[in-house]
């Protein structure tokens, strides 16, 4: 990552890690679900917030790289509260299956980080058929948030400790012009660059409006989002040009995994973000999101075309 860095506000910056920026939080008795909790950042993210005493519940597609994921924590904290459940988040009975496991468990949940994702996909529908980026990244995560909320709500209220809701979005939300939806599934004007910018942009703009019904309805929860910055993980796997540069420049121009969990550590442990909601952040500090992040009219929409895909469905909000 670039020597040079400056500090925020909050006293961290683009070079501070996942451990850095919950140094000294007790998180014992809290419970928090990571979606793609697997690999990069959503596994760093696990076993940070392990390490500080949180019982992390990982949502994962591959449950022997998931317990592989869990021995290499709890060698290094034998104390470590972790477990798996699966999740494929471009199915929407698979989200439901999750959902219903998880609350039939009795735990309580306090964090909600939605993590997972594809990037620049080829063109594909998921099995609901609708485009892949948008199920994955947007569809899946509002529909597990929806199936959660009563169990986050209760745990709210029963703790009295604040719940905290994070979607991981991407700076390439600020290069696209919108989200329309009646072309969602367009093969014919279909960019895969695009696609994942306008599922990222989906991200910022539901933790926006979700913020929004929280704060009417009076509930302890909040609703953020963020930019993780640029990070080699292996979701640029599929792309060989783009990998490449990545493994080459990275070093030197892309922060590394510890730097690129610490804003998504710090939105869901850190006390600063306390009553926070509705906000972006990136480098661990409040930021600005685009101006299309921020339309209230473009959220309120994407919010009412995403409970009519859900719709069929049995959702609570």
């Amino acid at each position: 990552m670039w020597p040079f860095c400056r500090k925020g506000a909050s006293g961290f910056s683009s070079s501070s890690t996942a451990e850095d920026v919950t140094h000294g939080i007790d998180g014992n008795g809290l419970v928090a679900i990571v979606t793609g909790a697997t690999s990069g950042i959503g596994a760093e993210t696990t076993r940070v917030l392990a390490s500080h005493g949180v019982h992390v519940i990982m949502g994962v597609r591959n449950m022997i790289v998931a317990q592989d994921v869990k021995d290499a924590i709890l060698k290094k904290i034998p104390t470590a509260k972790v477990d798996a459940i699966e999740l494929d988040l471009s199915s929407i009975a698979s989200v439901q299956k999750f959902a219903s496991e998880f609350n039939s468990s009795g735990l309580p949940l306090n964090i909600l980080i939605n993590n997972a994702g594809v990037l620049a996909t080829r063109f594909a529908l998921s099995k609901d058929n609708i485009e892949l980026h948008f199920a994955t990244n947007h569809i899946g995560h509002f529909l597990l948030t929806n199936l959660l909320l009563d169990t986050m709500k209760k745990t709210a209220r029963e703790s009295k400790k604040e719940g905290r809701i994070v979607n991981v979005s991407s700076v390439t939300h600020r290069y696209v012009g919108g989200i329309n939806f009646d072309k969602i599934n367009d093969q014919s004007s279909y960019c895969r660059w695009f696609a994942y910018g306008k599922s990222k942009l989906a991200n910022i703009l539901h933790a926006n409006e979700l913020a929004r019904h929280l704060k009417e309805e009076g509930v302890d929860i909040t609703a953020n989002s963020l930019d993780p910055g640029a990070i080699v993980t292996k979701i640029f796997r599929r792309q060989r040009i783009v990998s490449g540069l990545v493994n080459t420049l990275g070093r030197v121009v892309f922060k590394n995994v510890p730097q690129g969990a610490a804003t998504t550590c710090y939105v869901a442990l850190n006390p600063q973000v306390q009553g926070i909601s509705g906000e972006f952040f990136q480098n661990s500090n409040l930021a600005k999101a685009s101006s299309r992040g921020k339309d209230i009219d473009l959220a309120k929409k994407l919010w009412d075309f995403s409970m009519n895909l859900i719709k069929p469905q049995d959702t609570q909000i």
